[in-house]
């Protein structure tokens, strides 16, 4: 599972889409608007095992204090799965075209997704199928197929370095087609390395044994996050007991598993997909003070230029949802007990769905919230729970490695805030300190009447903190947040869009100093030059009812007076980028700014486009559109098998090049006219 930009995001949008405001009021900032009281949470550290021994009887006592009468979890666990300050930059290499690159949070630290460029090919993966595509003659020059047809549907990311690129199936029963075929095939991801210097071809892969968190790649070299958890079988102990006597049985079985039910294991396999079995050794296990047990990050080290050698595995007795990386750093957060909880129903929406009128339908009601309709008991004939558990603390626990030397990353540092991550734009490191802003009272109990948000500043090398400023948008929750220089911009939203501006630059005393009310909200912040931030989300009448996407223009050049000097709104739609920002092309050049537009049109019918906009210094100005023709069924009466949804877009020399899972159309920057059509088979 993974709590990426891309699920936060969505979670965003889809909240937004699909319920009515409630009524409430913004606090002002400070210590006088502070909702929640300040929670000192004290220093925490990682201390390494000693062995193999010492692990297993902290692992074993951490977790049968955790079980419960449903095992490790209760009986029903949903979980949502996803996924530089100026991205998209131009970039030239060798004698490759001008073009854009993925837009990351940081520069120098390329994250995985669907298309990458060094200007004189695209590699892009999709349905399972790499494709390099020369880009002066816009022909797809290579083909693999990774995953068997009937797996096509497998979600995959790419990192590129050089004559190597990595895919990244993060889960699903992923095996590699051909050779790999043969063997079982696995409920986790798996990591395929490709030769690109002829004929695309597979150099090896490894199979992790538990679920992709993240990815980010610094120079050649890539750290992936894995988390695991422990495998426990408990058997159904029938309805005879109750849920104390389950809880005791359970306790039985922790107390007896094994080593190797905790330890995590990884499989490494050649071109010819021959495996070998490998575990992280014990004494490369870490953990805090205070951990549950029940799961583990596992961080993997891949040097893309040498190939499949050791990958140098190290592993932390936490759980882990959201990864952050800059050129030196490698920060891993959790909220370690959030894990075991279902979610609301804002919390597990992947994506903005549709009603059979085509209006945006209204989220179900959060169990224990209070505008739900009473419930009748004669109505539900099994018994009430005994006790209702204890819901888990509202903290962010950090874990930071040094990434500088090659190999395995080292321990820096961890360090607690209150409250909980939106996503990794949560989190930005600068000259020596890391800044972090959370909400708390956001997603637990019957309403988040009490929430409130904060920043904090943390020493980087303790990860102890030395600043916050608190009491941002009391009874709202974050739904964006940029860190630029000095400077923090925080959005929170219920019934309208507060803007913050802080000010950072005396880490001990961060101060919010402007503040802008506007309807709607952005999910989504863009640097786009010397005072000016780009602003993607959705629009919101009074009462907070979305109404579709808008792209705004703000001036924050005046930190004391942050201003909107243009916006543009689509009306009945949303767009990917909201939810994840690598669907977002900002060229800053020329201005020119590409994002997927999902529209419905009052039926159970949506369009999908790529809309281009010019950005300049004062105002968003619509220039067109791009459309991917719509597929035809393989047979009469057969559904569509491919989305013509544009889901990426670059700039390759004078071209906008376009993709969704059908094919790629490649368009003049100037005018929009059609250059090509570079269909999938």
């Amino acid at each position: 599972m993974r709590t990426s930009i891309r699920t936060a995001g969505a979670v965003t949008l889809a909240a937004a889409l699909f319920t009515t405001g409630c009524s409430g009021s913004t606090g002002s900032a400070g210590e006088a608007g502070r909702t929640t009281p300040v929670v000192e949470l004290g220093k925490v550290k990682l201390v390494s095992y000693s062995g193999c021994d010492d692990m297993l009887a902290g692992l074993r006592r951490a977790a049968a204090k955790n079980v419960g009468p449903w095992g490790l979890g209760p009986p029903q666990i949903m979980y949502a799965e996803a996924r530089s300050d100026v991205s998209s930059q131009a970039k030239a290499v060798g004698s490759g075209q001008e073009h854009s690159t993925t837009n990351t949070h940081e520069a120098g630290v390329d994250e995985p997704d669907l298309v990458k460029t060094d200007g004189n090919r695209v590699i892009t993966v999709n349905r399972g199928v790499l494709r390099v595509i020369d880009a002066a003659t816009k022909k797809i020059t290579g083909t693999l197929r990774l995953v068997s047809a009937e797996q096509a549907w497998a979600p995959a990311d790419l990192l590129i370095s050089g004559d190597r690129a990595l895919v990244l199936f993060s889960g699903g029963g992923i095996i590699p087609f051909g050779a790999m075929a043969k063997r079982a095939a696995s409920p986790g991801p798996r990591y395929v390395l490709v030769d690109l210097s002829g004929e695309p071809k597979v150099m090896g892969s490894i199979t992790p044994n538990g679920s992709h968190v993240d990815a980010r790649m610094v120079g050649s070299t890539v750290r992936i996050v894995v988390r695991s958890q422990p495998e426990i079988v408990f058997p159904d102990l029938g309805p005879k007991l109750t849920e104390q006597e389950r809880t005791l049985k359970n306790r039985e079985i922790v107390n007896r598993a094994p080593i190797s039910a905790w330890l995590p294991t990884f499989e490494t396999a050649d071109a010819k997909g021959v495996g070998v079995k490998g575990s992280v050794k014990c004494e490369q296990v870490s953990h805090p003070d205070d951990y549950t047990g029940t799961s583990l990050l596992t961080v993997h080290t891949l040097d893309l230029a040498q190939g499949l050698t050791d990958t140098a595995p190290i592993s932390v007795a936490a759980d882990g949802d959201t990864v952050y990386g800059t050129g030196t750093s490698l920060y891993v957060a959790s909220n370690p007990r959030w894990w075991w909880w279902p979610r609301p129903v804002d919390d597990v929406v992947p994506a903005p769905a549709e009603s059979d009128s085509g209006q945006a339908p209204q989220v179900e009601p959060t169990p224990g919230d209070p505008s739900a309709p009473p419930v009748d008991p004669s109505a539900d004939p099994s018994p009430a729970p005994e006790k209702t558990p204890e819901q888990p603390p509202e903290e962010t626990e950090v874990h930071r490695f040094d990434i500088t030397a090659p190999g395995a990353p080292r321990y820096v540092a961890s360090g607690k805030v209150p409250g909980r991550l939106l996503n990794q734009y949560s989190m930005s490191e600068y000259q020596g300190h890391l800044r972090i802003a959370t909400t708390t009272n956001s997603a637990v109990g019957p309403s988040t009447e009490n929430s409130s948000s904060a920043v904090y500043v943390l020493k980087d090398d303790t990860l102890d903190k030395v600043g916050e400023i608190g009491g941002l948008g009391a009874g709202e929750r974050i739904y964006s947040v940029r860190f630029i220089g000095p400077v923090g911009y925080v959005v929170t939203f219920k019934q309208v869009d507060p803007l913050y501006t802080i000010d950072l630059s005396d880490p001990a005393n961060p101060r919010k100093t402007g503040e802008l009310k506007i309807t709607g909200y952005s999910a989504y912040l863009h640097p786009a030059g010397d005072g000016r931030l780009i602003g993607i989300g959705q629009e919101a009448n009074a009462k907070g009812r979305t109404l579709g996407t808008q792209v705004s223009l703000f001036d924050v050049s005046d930190p004391a007076n942050p201003r909107r000097l243009s916006q543009m709104f689509q009306k009945d739609s949303g767009s990917e980028a909201e939810w994840d920002p690598h669907a977002f092309l900002y060229w800053a050049k020329t201005g020119l700014a590409v994002l997927p537009l999902n529209t419905w049109d009052g039926t159970a019918n949506t369009t999908g486009s790529a809309l281009v906009l010019k950005i300049d210094d004062s105002a968003v100005t619509k220039t067109g559109s791009v459309v991917h023709p719509k597929p035809k069924p393989v047979k009469k009466g057969e559904p569509i098998l491919f989305d013509p949804t544009v889901r990426r877009a670059v700039v390759i020399g004078d071209g906008l090049w376009t993709f969704s899972e059908q094919g790629v159309k490649v368009n003049a920057m100037d005018g929009l006219a059609e250059q090509a059509w570079i269909p999938f088979d």
